[in-house]
């Protein structure tokens, strides 16, 4: 939800935060971002089908090793974060909700480094 709601204060998309929540093949994406949200699902799902030519299909799109590397490093730390706080039982508190939605319309906002789109 604070993913969808940061997305849909930087880009001014509604539908286009919707559909990243619910499921990015709906949204109406560029090839290059669409690729990319499909290597790190498969990265996610099923990693031990991973291949070469999973990179070699995201630089047919234009990415640079470079950036191939940080959407690795980014899906693994989503998802070992995500693993953690499943494996302990973290459950968050029904008051988390409005405590992300105040931070992203205030001290995040401010922050041209997290919520610049580039």
């Amino acid at each position: 939800m604070s993913h969808g709601a940061a997305l849909r204060r930087a880009s001014g998309d509604s539908d286009l935060a919707s559909h990243m929540m619910h499921d990015h093949r709906n949204a109406k994406l560029d090839s290059q971002t669409y690729g990319m949200l499909e290597f790190a699902e498969k990265l996610t799902i099923s990693p031990g089908l991973m291949e070469e030519t999973d990179v070699v299909r995201l630089r047919d799109l234009g990415l640079v090793d470079e950036q191939i590397l940080s959407l690795v490093l980014v899906a693994c730390k989503f998802n070992l974060l995500t693993r953690i706080a499943n494996g302990l039982g973290v459950e968050l508190s029904e008051g988390f909700q409005s405590v992300v939605e105040k931070w992203i319309v205030g001290p995040a906002n401010e922050q041209p480094w997290l919520m610049d789109p580039k």
